[in-house]
């Protein structure tokens, strides 16, 4: 961490805990660190121009286990800088909106650096705002219309997969967690905060219930640090059609969010395991065969089970996610995961909130059988011979966190994670990481 961010990090919470006797700026009912600029932030908004400012910090310190047992701790960090401007307000252009944002991402995984076995890393991240590289990007940048009294959206431009398509709360720290989770498995889909050339139409059928269907263009060249601002389209192998059904009903008076998708990509795919006569590529010494297309499923269920008398903010809310993905291609074949979360535990924390969750992340046996026959093409057996490649199977994740809602602005989520079999590789000890996740909103 640069000593700039670190002193600008302890001011914010040092602000944050004299809210009290704190000048408007830092108030701990506003939204805003900075408060709303002596009214101008809201009458900026309110003639169509509402900014975004928004920090995520994650530290991870690996408690016990794992593959490096040297005790440290690994900081990582986003600053995004936004603006949605309401063309309606703006200009008269009626149900329309242009979004810009872009991110700077920075630091280290405490999974990469002592977790995992570094042949072959771990599945998962414990610090989820870790990766793609630490510099600035271009996140998105895309024009959004409605039509038909706002049942047709229809949104065009530079924006990732996951923002409307298998998308979930990121209020955890490891990864398994937080956001869309194709895009971590699937090999094709990219996240936040990657963008790329995208079309996304959102139909409402009814007030609790809409599809939705996307094309988004695939170009790994996107992902490249040097590429955070390329707008070309040069590098492109094909392009991911997302379709999705999501329901957002009221049980009991209680909301809830289901969703059921599936994703196509055209661009060519390699085989994990097998040649174009079908036997294994290792052993025969052809080349992997290649598929014309790739996909996938995923779903998604979260619903609020309980309220406190008199308050439906405070409950509980229990959820559950599953991908399913290409076996012939994929490394990954299945994720699955189930959690709860519970609002406002003690009544004199209200906007406090604990959480738990568990996943599964299982490696494709086809991939595992490749791996296999490579140590023993390489006349390898010996797991700690440097040039012995580890074989994965399933990782497991689990998160117990607490999110202190310190401010209106400011929340600080101390967490406890277990990693079993990191990297699913059973020989890699089983470890304990220790984390906090701050987020907070300028």
């Amino acid at each position: 961490m640069s000593t700039f961010k670190l002193r600008a990090l302890l001011v914010a919470m040092a602000c944050a805990q004299t809210t009290a006797q704190a000048a408007e700026p830092f108030a701990s009912d506003s939204p805003w660190a900075f408060g709303d600029w002596d009214g101008t932030r809201n009458r900026l908004a309110q003639q169509g121009i509402d900014f975004e400012f928004s920090y995520v910090g994650e530290i991870g310190a690996n408690l016990s286990g794992g593959y490096n047992k040297d005790h440290s701790a690994s900081y990582s960090d986003q600053y995004s800088l936004g603006a949605l401007f309401d063309l309606q307000k703006l200009f008269g252009l009626r149900d329309a909106s242009f979004q810009l944002t872009v991110t700077d991402r920075n630091g280290d995984n405490i999974s990469n650096d002592r977790i995992g076995d570094p042949r072959v890393g771990t599945l998962s991240s414990s610090q989820s705002v870790w990766g793609r590289g630490s510099h600035w990007r271009l996140t998105q940048l895309y024009y959004q219309q409605a039509f038909l009294g706002r049942r047709l959206n229809i949104k065009a431009g530079r924006f990732g997969e996951g923002e409307d398509f298998n998308s979930f709360d990121c209020n955890f720290q490891n990864l398994t967690f937080c956001g869309s989770q194709v895009g971590n498995w699937g090999g094709i889909w990219y996240n936040w905060p990657v963008s790329q050339w995208a079309l996304r139409v959102k139909y409402a059928l009814s007030p609790e219930l809409y599809a939705q269907v996307g094309a988004y263009e695939q170009n790994p060249s996107n992902t490249e640090s040097r590429n955070g601002f390329k707008l070309s389209g040069s590098g492109a192998q094909g392009a991911v059609l997302p379709v999705e059904l999501v329901w957002q009903p009221r049980i009991d008076g209680l909301p809830g969010e289901y969703r059921a998708g599936y994703y196509y990509s055209s661009a060519n795919a390699q085989d994990v395991l097998k040649d174009s006569r079908g036997q294994p590529a290792v052993l025969s010494g052809a080349a992997y065969r290649s598929a014309s297309s790739k996909h996938g499923l995923w779903l998604g269920a979260m619903q609020q089970v309980t309220r406190e008398t008199g308050d439906e903010v405070r409950g509980l809310t229990l959820f559950a996610m599953a991908t399913l993905h290409d076996k012939k291609t994929s490394k990954v074949d299945h994720y699955v995961s189930v959690g709860a979360v519970y609002k406002g535990l003690f009544a004199m924390r209200p906007k406090d909130d604990i959480g738990l969750a568990l996943s599964k992340v299982h490696v494709n046996p086809a991939y595992t059988k490749n791996t296999a026959l490579i140590n023993l093409a390489n006349g390898e057996s010996d797991y700690d011979s440097p040039s012995y490649l580890p074989v994965q199977e399933s990782e497991y994740n689990v998160e117990l966190n607490y999110g202190v809602h310190v401010t209106d602005w400011l929340t600080m989520r101390p967490n406890l994670q277990f990693v079993r079999h990191p990297g699913g590789v059973k020989m890699v000890d089983d470890a304990w990481v220790g984390g906090i996740k701050i987020q907070a909103s300028f």
